[in-house]
């Protein structure tokens, strides 16, 4: 019987099994910021266990709340920074140059097909766009990860669910998730890995595939899944090219990741794409979602575009293309966070950042603040913000806001609009 491609790495990197059905992997990275760190560091330090299993694998970023807001984050970041700079964290991001955890990691080429990864955060399901396992943690799990580069899991049965026919124009990744999760519910993958397979998916860029991974999380999932390929292969060229001989070379060798023809499934989904519209999501659970035909004419007080799900160069643009030449409705406040330094500089080369500036959008340095109502954009009561973030639950982005979400086309024609709008392919 074939595997799966969570089987194929768990094999590869099982160190033990104390108990039957619970394997202990070796971390290939353990990705670190500073809300859930702090903890996990703090509680080391009181054990006398003060040391990380290897430097070169551990990635550091201060993203949450930066730069600080008040004095509580500004001690976070602190404890993160003190201990990268004590155990001499090779990659540690701090202010100026640091980005959305989930965006810059993988931007320095640090994510591998194979790979297992681990972090306290929901959203490290993320990298799994890679064709790694990677997945959130709790700070126990996180501070033997730092400690001793290995963490146990129950090996999570695999769903597949293939993403057949070809997207609509005006549809994009984030749609294509939001119909998935609609389908399934929040509850569909739980405790289960999501292997992605289809022409959708290998017609989608390494952004795109990261977007519809990110979002695993919000089904239930432990890590989406895409299979490794030749889409794979460029966007991680310039960090591999001294590893291989040539591009074929790196694609035969991270093919053996992708899962077996007879590999052995706890249910098959198939999807045709080729119909649906762009979607958006009402009420408060990622799987409340519904075309946006059918939500146009809601009226929104902010839209915000970044986060860990759209805040790369490709959303971007995408969003820019339509706010060019054009004003948001004086009723909106428009916000955009580059997710990464790198997509900030390449968008204003591009020009797009005079585009959402000459457009009225406020634009800020790179953060997660937004998206979890921490700092640079949190809703007041009874306000509601179209938004490219990944969760609508109650207060998410601020006591008493509502967060409708959607991808970055919908939420520019939103902002023109002042109004839940169809951008016009």
């Amino acid at each position: 019987m074939g595997q799966t491609t969570a089987e194929k790495i768990f094999a590869a990197h099982l160190r033990d099994e104390p108990f039957p059905g619970t394997k202990v992997i070796d971390i290939d990275r353990v990705l670190c910021h500073e809300i859930t760190t702090p903890v996990a560091i703090a509680d080391l330090e009181a054990r006398g266990k003060d040391r990380v299993f290897d430097n070169t694998k551990i990635k550091a970023v201060i993203d949450h709340v930066t730069p600080a807001k008040d004095s509580k984050t500004a001690l976070q970041a602190k404890m993160l920074r003190d201990w990268a700079h004590r155990h001499d964290i090779k990659d540690f991001f701090d202010v100026g140059r640091n980005g959305v955890c989930h965006a810059i990691f993988p931007e320095k080429g640090y994510i591998r097909p194979g790979f297992t990864v681990i972090m306290g955060d929901s959203h490290t399901c993320t990298h799994g766009a890679f064709g790694a396992f990677a997945a959130g943690i709790g700070t126990t799990d996180l501070e033997v990860g730092m400690l001793k580069g290995v963490c146990a899991f129950r090996e999570p049965k695999t769903i597949r669910i293939n993403l057949n026919g070809k997207l609509p124009a005006g549809v994009y990744a984030k749609d294509a998730i939001l119909f998935v999760i609609g389908q399934i519910g929040v509850n569909g993958a739980t405790d289960r890995v999501i292997e992605f397979h289809g022409s959708v998916v290998e017609a989608m860029s390494m952004e795109s595939r990261m977007t519809l991974c990110n979002m695993a999380i919000e089904a239930g999932g432990t890590s989406g899944i895409c299979q490794p390929d030749a889409v794979t292969v460029d966007y991680l060229w310039p960090f591999i090219s001294g590893e291989f001989a040539s591009k074929k070379a790196a694609l035969t060798e991270y093919g053996k990741w992708c899962a077996d023809a007879d590999a052995a499934y706890e249910k098959v989904l198939d999807f045709d794409m080729s119909q649906i519209g762009p979607q958006v999501t009402y009420g408060y659970k990622p799987d409340c979602v519904k075309p946006v035909a059918e939500m146009v004419g809601t009226p929104v007080d902010q839209v915000y575009i970044g986060s860990c799900t759209n805040g790369r160069l490709e959303d971007l643009r995408i969003a820019a293309k339509i706010l060019k030449g054009k004003k948001i409705v004086d009723s909106v406040r428009g916000i955009v966070s580059p997710a990464t330094p790198q997509v900030f500089q390449d968008a204003l080369k591009e020009g797009i950042i005079d585009i959402f500036m000459q457009a009225g959008f406020c634009v800020t340095n790179p953060t997660c603040g937004a998206c979890l109502g921490m700092s640079n954009g949190v809703l007041s009561d009874g306000e509601v913000c179209a938004s490219t973030t990944n969760r609508n639950f109650a207060g998410r982005m601020g006591k008493g806001g509502m967060v409708h979400l959607m991808s970055p086309a919908t939420a520019a024609a939103t902002a023109l609009a002042g109004s839940i709008a169809l951008a016009k392919p």
